[in-house]
């Protein structure tokens, strides 16, 4: 049928259409559009019309001349009604009544209508928005009551049952302010003192005879007879003091880099936990009734709940009522059958009664209870009896691995015990822990199959690829198949890998069960697990062998090294770390093979080189360390160390000439002033002055800015009582060389040693000119003045030096030892120890102040935490064993030698001076420690 829809062409065109629009076009209107000019509206059309929008309106229909409901009045009306109707733009009557209103007119209203309301949406969000701002800052300034506490009253959730016990009782307050009030008006009255004097006298007890009959004399104490005993008071600041110092060193004893570190004494941990004990006897009865009547509330409010019964059970036993407790936890365990706790607490409390019958009906209420079943098996005295509880156990909760473990454990033959755990592992497949107990039992071959089994059942396991690895270590077959590379690559597939963290933990359980293989073999595979060649692996991996070091596993630490070192096979650090791995924890083979492979890798290493052919030499074996250098040379020519280190090899071997033979190659090849230096030392050593000076004069005249080359042209001369000449090498030297601290003082000790006291303060004076913030150019100033008996002006020096360098360990040490009266000396040591961090110098002093005091274990911390402090402070070591020979072991005295000589201090101002003494250029470092030993007082 046909519809009777106009086609499109044929519709009428909409409103306001312009053809092209679209395109661009405009429209036009042209004369013809127009048509011919008419007349306008007659005022019949004029008045249908107005009546029409009066209709519409629904208000009377208007007139030309105004409303035809209002009577014609005066000419006031009219101009009143004009004026409210002119007031009122909505209101279009009037002149405006006499549009045309169409549908354009309508649109135009509604879309002005449409923006009008969405501004007025969009305002009052704005308003809104800025109407909460203020209400929240007017309520965040001015809060409510209730705001004010919320946080508090949330916090009650968290209140324990044990803190609401000890809430304290609520007092009477009524009327508090109105007995205060009443009280204040009360009137007092002046005592008099005869009644003072008497309440006094009351209170007295007369501990004298007087012969007289008098009363004894309160001596010349205070006004009321009572005197002041400075000796208390005295040891009483002393003994703060050394609380002070004792946390002290406690606080760095944990973390000697930083000092500050907290430390708990476990023995003292211990033993305070065993003094608070709490015991019935010291509980206090209203306590006890107290927290009875609480917990008795608590039972009546939800007997349902267990927790309740146990505290009031326990409760009871502590106070002594042993019967009253176990009718407790009975009625305990009726309201609450299904509690283990409640039945675990009532199998307690009678144990040795009627345990057993307790336990039978826990397990009737509670059959699948695993702790229920253990703790009624071990209630059982025979094996036997215990067996068949657990099978009884088995039979209910089969799934239970700690039932499979207890069974286990009970069979003494190993054979049953297989087959126990080959049932187990059937039942629980998962298991892990059932099937390495199944694997251990089983032989090689046999758990080489129970592992398989076991990966298959549990492919994420890695405990079975870890026990795989170690049975095949085991069987020596571990260098054939490499399990642990198939463990990641399944492990990875199965998404079950461990950090890199947690491998190098398995890796140092299984070192230390002494599986040494398999911890190498997990470092290898997983020590690059999850870094990229961006992270800083190097830096990582050495922090993680550090770590196993201090942990004490040196085979995973000696496996991350050899990883690192097939990854950075150039680097010397690395190479250094691993030698001094073996050099303090392993073998003297392993260490020559370690030094050998790193001087291949990195032939250019000086240090490396060196190393190698000292611990040849070391060992005896003179002619490899001869060897060593040799190729040393070859790889790295004219290298000044390696000239000084074949020198100081013939010189210890006591072949001089080639000793000097070789100074003078190296003079001509690799002239540097530590060459120039070191001849002229070994020459000095010889005893041959005169060479010496020629040398030094040579040296000087190519290095003129080489301070030790003076210094020792200065001791040249003053070994030879040429104080002149001494006198002019140092004044040259220090014109020369104004920065060097210790050619100052050789000049300054020079001129005190001929007795110009004068003049070695004038030195002084230009050497911390030229030095101003120099700790030792301070001392040295002080020292001069107390070695002349000049202790007031060594005390203002001294202060001037505390305040040029605050933190200088050498001047706090000077001022406290030998500035500051005994009684002193402590409180200054405290006040030292919060300015001055980790200082060695000041750690000495402290443990001098408690060796004198007697207080050796204190002494011992702190020359201890000296050593640790600085390891090449020479005078450390030698204090500690001065002080180990007085009050040490043999054992402790040797062990203490024998690090000092495995780190071979170099500083120290006694170590210094006797081991650069030319009459101790051969003496080894335990020689030198206890000649420095002797030495210091």
């Amino acid at each position: 049928m046909a519809s009777g829809r106009k086609d499109f062409l044929s519709q009428q065109a909409p409103e306001n259409y312009v053809a092209g629009l679209g395109r661009g076009a405009t429209g036009f209107t042209t004369r013809s559009d127009l048509g011919p000019a008419r007349e306008g509206p007659t005022p019949e059309q004029i008045q249908a019309a107005l009546n029409k929008r009066a209709q519409q309106l629904g208000a009377a229909a208007p007139t030309a001349y105004g409303n035809q409901s209002r009577e014609k009045g005066g000419k006031e009306d009219e101009k009143e009604e004009d004026d409210e109707r002119f007031q009122d733009p909505e209101n279009e009557v009037g002149l405006f009544a006499y549009g045309q209103f169409d549908q354009e007119d309508d649109e135009a209203d509604r879309i002005y209508q449409e923006v009008d309301e969405k501004m007025d949406r969009r305002r009052k969000a704005r308003r809104e928005a800025r109407e909460k701002l203020e209400e929240e800052d007017y309520n965040r300034k001015n809060p409510k009551i209730q705001q004010q506490f919320a946080d508090l009253k949330r916090t009650l959730a968290s209140v324990s049952e044990e803190d609401w016990a000890n809430l304290p009782e609520v007092g009477d307050l009524t009327g508090k302010n109105r007995r205060e009030k009443q009280n204040l008006r009360q009137r007092f009255y002046a005592v008099p003192d005869s009644v003072i004097a008497g309440a006094r006298d009351s209170a007295q007890y007369d501990t004298s005879v007087a012969d007289d009959g008098t009363q004894p004399d309160g001596g010349d104490g205070e006004a009321d007879g009572t005197m002041t005993n400075f000796a208390d008071i005295g040891a009483a600041r002393d003994k703060v003091l050394k609380v002070r110092l004792d946390q002290a060193a406690l606080g760095s004893s944990a973390d000697t880099s930083s000092g500050s570190a907290t430390n708990i004494d476990p023995k003292g941990y211990l033993t305070s936990l065993t003094q608070s004990e709490v015991k019935a006897g010291e509980v206090e009865v209203g306590d006890i009734k107290r927290v009875r009547t609480l917990l008795e509330s608590v039972t009546k409010t939800n007997p349902k709940h267990a927790p309740g019964w146990i505290a009031l059970a326990r409760l009871e036993e502590l106070a002594g009522r042993i019967v009253a407790a176990r009718n407790l936890i009975a009625k305990g365990c009726e309201l609450c059958p299904k509690s283990e706790d409640a039945w675990l607490e009532n199998i307690r409390l009678n144990e040795g009664h009627n345990a057993k019958v307790i336990a039978a009906n826990a397990i009737k209420n509670n059959d699948r209870s695993t702790r229920l079943w253990t703790e009624a098996m071990k209630l059982e005295t025979d094996t036997r009896a215990k067996k068949n509880v657990l099978r009884q156990a088995i039979l209910h909760i089969p799934q239970s691995v700690q039932i499979w473990k207890e069974a286990v454990n009970l069979e003494e033959d190993p054979a049953d015990a297989r087959l126990l755990l080959a049932k187990a592992v059937e039942m629980i497949p998962l298991s892990v822990e059932l099937w390495l107990a199944l694997a251990r039992l089983e032989t090689p071959d046999a758990a080489q199959k129970v592992l398989n089994a076991a990966r298959k059942a549990v492919p994420t396991s890695y405990e079975i690829w870890i026990a795989a690895a170690r049975l095949q270590e085991q069987m020596g077959t571990f260098a054939k198949v490499n399990v642990m590379k198939r463990a990641i690559q399944a492990l990875a597939r199965e998404n079950a890998m461990l950090k890199r963290e947690e491998w190098i933990t398995e890796a140092e359980k299984c070192e230390a069960e002494g599986a040494v293989l398999t911890c190498g073999g997990i470092i290898q595979e997983t020590l690059g697990w999850g870094l990229d060649e961006d992270d800083d692996r190097k830096d990582i991996w050495m922090d993680d062998a550090k770590s196993s070091i201090a942990r004490g596993r040196y085979e995973t630490a000696r496996a991350i090294y050899a990883y690192a070192l097939r990854v950075f096979v150039n680097r010397r650090s690395i190479w250094l770390a691993a030698a001094d791995l073996e050099r303090n924890h392993g073998t003297k083979e392993a260490l020559w093979q370690v030094l050998e492979k790193a001087v291949e890798a990195c032939p250019r290493s000086e240090e490396l080189w060196l190393q190698l052919a000292k611990e040849k030499w070391q060992s005896g074996e003179i002619d490899d360390a001869r060897r060593v250098l040799g190729r040393a040379f070859n790889q790295n020519p004219n290298n000044e160390d390696i000239w000084l280190a074949a020198v100081k090899l013939e010189a210890d071997a006591q072949q001089t000439d080639q000793a000097r033979e070789l100074l003078a190659t190296a003079r001509r090849e690799a002239g540097t002033d530590r060459v120039w230096v070191k001849s002229v030392a070994f020459e000095r050593q010889l005893g041959n002055t005169d060479d010496a000076l020629d040398l030094v004069n040579q040296g000087l005249q190519l290095f003129p800015k080489a301070d030790k080359l003076w210094m020792i042209k200065g001791q040249l001369y003053e070994a030879q009582n040429k104080f002149p000449q001494a006198r002019e090498a140092y004044g040259t030297g220090t014109r020369a060389c104004s920065k060097s601290v210790a050619l100052w003082l050789l000049a300054s000790r020079l001129e005190e040693k001929a007795g110009a006291v004068v003049r070695a303060r004038s030195v002084l004076d230009r050497a911390r000119l030229a030095v101003p913030k120099s700790a030792e150019l301070w001392t040295e100033s002080v020292r001069v003045e107390r070695r002349a008996n000049n202790i007031a002006q060594a005390k203002v020096l001294m202060a001037r030096a505390i305040q040029e360098v605050p933190t200088s360990g050498l001047l706090w040490s000077e001022s406290i030892w030998h500035l500051e009266p005994r009684a002193q000396r402590k409180a200054r040591s405290l006040e030292a120890i919060k300015k001055v961090e980790n200082d060695p110098i000041l750690f000495i002093t402290v443990a001098r102040i408690f060796w004198g005091e007697r207080r050796l274990d204190k002494a011992m911390t702190w020359f201890e935490k000296a050593i640790v402090a600085d390891s090449d402070y020479g005078d450390g070591w030698a204090w500690y064993y001065k002080f180990l020979m007085q009050h040490g072991t043999e054992e402790k005295r040797s062990d203490v030698v024998s690090k000092c000589v495995s780190m071979e201090p170099k500083h120290g101002e006694i170590w210094q001076s006797i081991a650069k003494d030319p009459t101790n250029a051969y003496r080894s470092t335990e020689e030198i420690l206890k000649l420095v030993a002797n030495t210091i007082s």
